[in-house]
């Protein structure tokens, strides 16, 4: 290997471990407070429009302001996890892994969190207002830590300026600025500057999105489904059950956990799905998931339906780690910058189409 290759490599590895850490962090920073909200739903459901924002004298302002909020944090999520992953996708793989595994953990805290307050404030006057304004509490907290963590921390490792660097010198303008107003200029990022890079032949988002339409479609069809189910059918269509008020959280901590398990799964070489058709067809069958969900509400005990929260839970977080990891290769910085953003927009409108399908289950659960 020649020496220049070498201390390439070097600097490649040189704070690898932080950045996956702090990737990770930011993982469950970009949903925490998202998954807040969806861990007090039964909140919600028990007192509402008794209303945080008045102390349980709402009105249909107080709704709408409500619902507003609720609007705010649904567009800085996409705005954070399509910056996040077009720039984690100019490095390596496994930032992108760390990430996506972070989101995950960030419904399990939120869920086992919610499980504590629960216990703790069951029995207390005002309990289950008390327990969301801790949860949006820590959430608040945590947030301006990864802002911290993101602007001061993660840039500024060896790692990241490297791949930062590499990605100006093939003609991402974005990255040049970014470096650039962070104050780090490096011997590739002065070549790009002084003119040595001209004339790059780079695909349109157009060309882009076409090379890449299966895996955009993948991402679609797996969070359609999923927000069709999690977790409004979790909170509507479970019955009576042993576990009387608590079943709906454990159902949602069950898919939470295995969420979160699934996503370290494509880090083992061999259980790692890589092949576009293959990919496809695990989508389309995970379709099934539908009516096994619809009978297990209506004829099946709450064990057959922890099992279908489970199988839900691991399906998605492995299949949408396995694409988001194969997509990216083969493209230089530019492209795949703006095919994470791309992929993004498809993953959030599954998640769009998904919660409105929610609804579907409401209709057939004779609520109307």
């Amino acid at each position: 290997m020649a020496v220049g290759d070498s201390s390439q490599t070097s600097i490649r590895l040189e704070g690898k471990f932080g950045a996956n850490v702090i990737c990770w962090i930011l993982g469950i920073g970009s949903l925490i407070s998202w998954n807040s909200l969806t861990s007090i739903e039964d909140y919600y459901y028990d007192v509402f429009p008794v209303d945080l924002g008045t102390s349980g004298k709402g009105s249909i302002g107080s709704y709408m302001g409500i619902c507003s909020i609720v609007a705010a944090f649904g567009f800085a999520d996409a705005l954070i996890q399509g910056g996040m992953l077009g720039d984690l996708a100019l490095m390596c793989p496994e930032f992108i892994q760390s990430f996506l595994a972070g989101m995950a953990a960030a419904g399990a805290l939120t869920s086992a969190l919610r499980l504590v307050t629960k216990a703790v404030f069951n029995d207390i006057d005002d309990g289950l207002r008390r327990g969301a304004l801790l949860f949006l509490s820590i959430s608040t907290f945590f947030e301006f830590f990864c802002i911290f963590l993101y602007a001061f921390v993660f840039a500024k490792l060896p790692i990241v300026k490297y791949y930062r660097s590499k990605a100006a010198l093939e003609g991402s303008l974005t990255v040049s600025s970014d470096l650039s107003a962070a104050g780090i200029q490096t011997d590739l990022t002065q070549k790009l500057v002084d003119g040595y890079v001209e004339n790059l032949q780079r695909l349109s988002n157009k060309e882009l999105l076409f090379q890449n339409m299966d895996y955009a479609l993948d991402l679609f069809l797996i969070f359609v489904l999923t927000l069709s189910i999690f977790p409004g059918f979790l909170y509507e269509n479970t019955g009576e059950h042993q576990l009387g008020s608590w079943y709906p959280l454990v159902l949602v901590a069950t898919f939470n956990i295995w969420d979160l398990i699934s996503r370290y799964i494509p880090l083992i070489q061999c259980l790692k799905l890589e092949s576009r058709k293959g990919l496809l067809a695990i989508v389309m069958l995970r379709f099934l998931l539908v009516p096994a969900f619809s009978f297990a509400a209506k004829y099946a005990d709450q064990g057959w339906m922890i099992m279908l929260v489970s199988i839900l839970g691991l399906t998605n977080g492995y299949l949408a780690v396995c694409v988001l990891m194969a997509a990216p290769k083969g493209y230089k910085g530019p492209e795949q910058n703006a095919l994470g953003n791309l992929l993004v927009f498809f993953l959030l409108g599954g998640i769009f189409l998904g919660a409105a399908l929610d609804w579907l289950w409401l209709i057939g659960n004779g609520s109307f």
